[in-house]
């Protein structure tokens, strides 16, 4: 499943509680009746409907906008975010970001600054250099995004969603866990 959805998804469902996730898994893609579910999840069948309907809404609420289809230029725009936070500049970084942008941040269970932000100044705010990391550019799920090492060990995978010359969604996994099996999943082992 990993495979087939993008990491926005993959950032949503980890958001979801554990029973949420898994009466939506079960249901709505391998098509079990909620009384087989209920049992798994410690609640009635009704419940367990709504932990799906739940966790249903908050996956649609999640639809990513359309991309600028020109590489290059969402290039440039994620390139001037990182400048901008490299240097420091507040403002420049504002003015890269729609003012309705969001953030979704997976750091792992229990850390601080996993969660979903919202808002260009809030946003901008969370956007600060770790000193001896390397960004490096690569594209992720079909759009500008970067990996980011430190000591030549993956930090963190970010995607940014750039609309109109504005970034709407950034996207980022620094849960140590998760970058381990996306290191297997694309190298075939560890970094």
């Amino acid at each position: 499943m990993a495979d087939s959805v993008g990491l926005a998804l993959l950032v949503v469902l980890d958001s979801l509680s554990p029973a949420e996730r898994l009466a939506f898994v079960l249901h709505d893609m391998f098509d079990l009746p909620f009384e087989e579910i209920a049992p798994m999840v410690g609640r009635t069948p009704a419940a367990a409907r709504q932990l799906a309907s739940r966790a249903r809404r908050r996956v649609r609420g999640s639809a990513v906008p359309e991309a600028d289809p020109d590489q290059a230029r969402q290039r440039e725009i994620v390139d001037a975010f990182f400048v901008a936070a490299r240097d420091g500049d507040f403002e420049a970084l504002v003015a890269v970001l729609h003012p309705d942008v969001v953030l979704r941040a997976d750091f792992g269970r229990g850390r601080p600054g996993t969660g979903v932000v919202r808002g260009a100044r809030a946003v901008a705010k969370q956007a600060r250099p770790v000193p001896g990391a390397v960004v490096q550019p690569a594209l992720v799920n079909g759009v500008a995004g970067a990996v980011i090492t430190l000591h030549g060990k993956p930090f963190a995978v970010m995607g940014f969603v750039v609309v109109d010359g504005r970034i709407v969604e950034i996207d980022a996994i620094a849960d140590p866990a998760r970058l381990q099996r996306l290191a297997a999943h694309f190298t075939g082992g560890s970094w």
